[in-house]
Parts: C-alpha cells; sequence; structure tokens
C-alpha cells in the first residue's frame, strides 16, 4: 500500500536509528523523503541507499538549533520536491546526569536541540502548511517526559515536546494539520548500545516486557501518523515503550 504517494516528507535526525528507520518506511509507502541530519555525510549516505531500494530520497544538512539553518532546510526541500506536506521532529540528544552533577551547559544544550528544535522545526513547515491548508507534524518525545532517574534535563525536554504537541494540535485543527507525538521507551538503536553494560542491564530490569523495541516499531506507528488514517487523530501521544509508561520494575526487585 503507497499511501504516502506524492507527499514529501521531511524527517530530522535520519541518518541512522529511529530517524532512518522512520524515512525508509515513509519511501515505502511512497513518499520523497528528506533526510534532514547534522551530519550532512551520513545523511547523503543514507539517501543513497533509500534511492539504491527503491525510493526517493536526499540528504541535506540541519543544525535544528538554528533558524537560519532550518529556513535553508525548508527552502532546500521545497526547490527538490515541493511544498512539506509531512515533518518528523526526531532529532534530539540524551544527556544523563544527576541534579548534583547537572551543568548549566549540558540544561541548556538539551533544551536547544530537543526543544527549540522542534519550534523552529515546526513554525516553518506550519507557514508552508497553513495556506496549503494540508499536514503532519509528528514529534518524537519519549517515556522518559513522565520521569526517570538522572534524566531532569532530557525529560524536562520531552516534556515540552508533549505540550508543545498538544498546543500545537489545538491552533492548526482549523488548518486541516494534524500534529501528534510519538513516545518510544527502550528502542535498540546504535545510540541505546553505546551505554555502558551495567547500564543497560539496569534498564532491562525495569522493563515489564524485558525486551527491547526495534525502530521500526516507531516507524510503523510514525506511518500511521504520517497518513489518511489517521485523519481524525491529533493532539495525541502514543507510547512504544514494552509497558514503560504504565509502570516500571524497581531496578533492583
Amino acid at each position: 500500500m503507497r499511501e504516502l504517494s506524492g507527499r514529501i516528507a521531511v524527517v530530522t535526525g535520519a541518518a541512522s536509528g529511529i530517524g532512518l528507520a522512520i524515512a525508509r518506511e515513509f519511501a515505502d509507502a511512497g513518499a520523497r523523503v528528506v533526510i534532514a541530519d547534522i551530519a550532512a555525510e551520513a545523511a547523503t549516505a543514507a539517501a543513497h541507499d533509500i534511492t539504491t531500494e527503491g525510493g526517493t530520497a536526499i540528504g541535506l544538512p540541519v543544525d535544528v538549533a538554528s533558524r537560519p539553518a532550518v529556513e535553508r532546510l525548508f527552502a532546500n526541500a521545497e526547490a527538490a520536491y515541493g511544498p512539506v506536506d509531512i515533518l518528523v521532529n526526531n532529532a534530539g540528544i540524551s544527556i544523563d546526569a544527576g541534579i548534583r552533577r547537572l551543568t548549566d551547559e549540558q540544561w541548556q544544550r538539551t533544551l536547544t536541540i530537543n526543544q527549540t528544535g522542534v519550534f523552529l522545526c515546526s513554525q516553518t513547515a506550519a507557514r508552508s502548511m497553513i495556506p496549503r491548508r494540508t499536514g503532519r507534524i509528528i514529534n518524537i518525545a519519549s517515556r522518559a517526559w513522565l520521569g526517570w532517574f538522572g534524566q531532569t534535563a532530557y525529560a524536562s525536554s520531552k516534556g515540552g515536546v508533549v505540550s508543545a504537541t498538544r498546543s500545537l494540535a489545538i491552533e492548526l485543527a482549523r488548518h486541516g494539520i494534524t500534529v501528534n507525538c510519538l513516545a518510544p521507551g527502550l528502542i535498540d538503536t546504535p545510540l541505546l548500545r553505546r551505554e555502558p553494560a551495567e547500564t543497560l542491564d539496569r534498564l532491562m530490569t525495569a522493563q515489564p516486557t524485558g525486551t527491547l523495541g526495534a525502530a521500526e516499531d516507531v516507524a510503523w506507528a510514525a506511518r500511521f501518523f504520517a497518513g489518511p488514517a489517521s485523519t481524525a487523530v491529533t493532539g495525541q501521544v502514543l507510547y512504544v515503550c514494552g509497558g514503560k509508561s504504565l509502570y516500571a520494575q524497581p531496578a533492583r526487585a
């Protein structure tokens, strides 16, 4: 089923991990995909792979914390494919630090990339979508917005993403634009695999299912939000977390 045929999608942070899985899923559904990432060479390589597999994609550089870079991204995407129909705000960072060790720089950097990046990209996309009365904005938050050890900065930034999703959904609904949010839990990505073994063991102990999710699990949910089946769905948070949004087992049960 090619339900996204003719649609143009921008996915930020899409050179690897969850973002790349979403880009591949959208390409499989027929969308022309812009892989936007601060790692420009990796974005180009990812787009080449999708094209080789029969999809349509280009890689473009972006620093989502920079307004000029974001505006340049959308201008280049429109020049290549046309006005953007779908935006996935996936770019983000995670800095874990207990409250006594969390620095001003870590706090500011986390909020600037994770929260301001969503604002800049969503505002730029909305300015194009509103006159056309169509569009999908999908924000990637995290189950961590509900709170977790050592994640004051990260949880705060992702909580802001959830709140922005709800406010944007209210504001943009009358323009035919839906805004929804995905909240992944423990997803098997290269970033997670870089965690120390003891950290992974502790996280897995707290996981109700005892298993990691796959990036494709998040991508399938994003495809639903991007497609026609979700027309009546907006302002919602969909957890892809193996039950951790319901409760987390004690780290040392």
